[in-house]
């Protein structure tokens, strides 16, 4: 069968279907494909941010054509857009556009990346307290279209313009013609937030309050935009992306893998990797400075790989519970203590029942045959015993105090990551292994 041309389908098929063929092709190849669409559904693909490499693409268009796409689009995605923009080129964007757009997308650029500001949309639905259900449902048909979402009606004071209730569109049609509308919303102050709350803030308000759609308002209750779920959802998604790249040691990439280039992804992975690989040089310097005890006691060699990964595990285990939690609320940073309470003794009965099954495997071996440990094989199970015990504890409360202590300093806690801990860990649990061996095996092996 003959196929329709590609710029055919491409103006009449679903959107998320388009943006997927756009994503898969180079700039460049997608630049001239995206200028041969109306501009109605040039609008309808930038405006879903699942659409890669859109700061690219709308200076590929006309200067004109960008800027009108702009004043089209959604004004929080056109801000989220705009941002990946050097300034002289989002000033060139910007320039043709009425006062009133160019002012708002202004606004919204002038919030922190990743408040409540930056993610607000100025495109919501509000009346005087005083209208009518006929009034507001008129209303509502006259700018249905220039709306992000109709979720809900936010009803101002008529002189202060102060918000007093929200009511959503549900109630709203349920109600009789002549009645007011303010009579239909609950009677209770609505929840709100301001343009400068961070965004896990914003997300875990969202999740508490089961909302679809939030308003953002000044310090006179003024409403500046609404924050709608699906803005929340898609800023979640990109800092768990982030964060999850940061717990594996690399850099935020800020671009889909297959996008980004080889010496960007050198750049983004190396920093980490030599880091890492000066803390493990400390590793070394650990071993030698105990090159006496290794070289009489040969034997104590065989469970440092196990003795290394256990510490690093637990570590691991810790700060990854710990990163979670401080990024869903669950504990906060004057909570350290109760978390170091916890840690202690969790930390002590998990390095008793791995010290008893490295213990417990040497002495197995031993009694089989498997391999001659020597004739003070008791006292290596000890050491390796004790060891693990001192090292999944140490592991834990420091992987557990490792995120407070980045936290508190201002970092992400997402930067203790995974090989962070394991590479401290592996440091102080051969000064601990060692240590514990001097105490256990002198007079016999040292």
């Amino acid at each position: 069968m003959l196929q329709t041309p590609f710029p055919a389908r491409l103006a009449l098929g679903h959107a998320a279907d388009l943006i997927e063929y756009l994503n898969e092709l180079p700039v460049a190849e997608a630049a001239p494909l995206l200028a041969t669409l109306p501009l109605e559904r040039q609008v309808e693909l930038f405006d879903r941010p699942e659409l890669q490499s859109a700061a690219a693409l709308l200076l590929s268009l006309e200067p004109a054509r960008g800027s009108r796409l702009l004043a089209e689009m959604s004004a929080d995605r056109a801000a989220d857009v705009l941002r990946e923009l050097r300034p002289a080129d989002r000033s060139r964007l910007l320039a043709p556009l009425e006062p009133e757009p160019a002012a708002t997308l202004r606004q919204l650029l002038g919030y922190p990346e990743g408040s409540a500001g930056s993610l607000m949309t100025t495109e919501f639905v509000s009346l005087p307290a005083d209208a009518t259900v006929a009034e507001a449902l008129d209303h509502i048909r006259a700018v249905e279209r220039t709306r992000e979402t109709i979720y809900a009606l936010y009803l101002l004071d008529p002189v202060s313009g102060v918000l007093l209730r929200t009511v959503s569109l549900r109630r709203l049609i349920t109600g009789a013609p002549g009645q007011k509308a303010i009579e239909l919303a609950p009677a209770r102050e609505p929840v709100a937030i301001s343009a400068d709350t961070p965004r896990d803030d914003v997300a875990r308000l969202f999740a508490r309050h089961d909302l679809l759609a939030v308003p953002v308002v000044d310090a006179a209750r003024r409403v500046l935009g609404i924050v709608t779920v699906d803005d929340v959802l898609d800023a979640v998604v990109q800092k768990d992306t982030a964060d999850a790249q940061r717990f594996g040691g690399v850099e935020e990439l800020g671009k889909p893998y297959l996008r980004i280039g080889f010496l960007e992804m050198l750049r983004k992975r190396a920093g980490w990797l030599c880091i890492l690989l000066v803390g493990e040089m400390l590793t070394a310097s650990a071993m030698q400075h105990f090159e006496d005890e290794l070289e009489k006691a040969i034997v104590l060699t065989l469970f440092i790989p196990l003795i290394m990964s256990s510490g690093g595990n637990s570590g691991s285990q810790a700060t990854s519970l710990l990163i979670r939690a401080l990024a869903l609320g669950e504990v906060r940073l004057r909570d350290w203590w109760r978390v170091a309470l916890r840690e202690v003794p969790t930390g002590l009965s998990l390095g008793v029942i791995l010290g008893v099954l490295g213990a417990g495997r040497l002495l197995v071996w031993q009694w089989a045959g498997f391999y001659d440990y020597g004739p003070h094989y008791l006292l290596v199970a000890l050491t390796v015993g004790l060891g693990l015990v001192g090292i999944v504890l140490f592991g834990s409360v420091a992987g557990s105090m490792l995120p407070f202590g980045l936290k508190r300093l201002g970092f992400d806690p997402a930067s203790a990551s995974a090989p962070f801990v394991a590479t401290l860990v592996d440091v102080t649990g051969l000064v601990i292994y060692f240590s514990v061996a001097m105490a256990v095996l002198s007079g016999t092996l040292l």
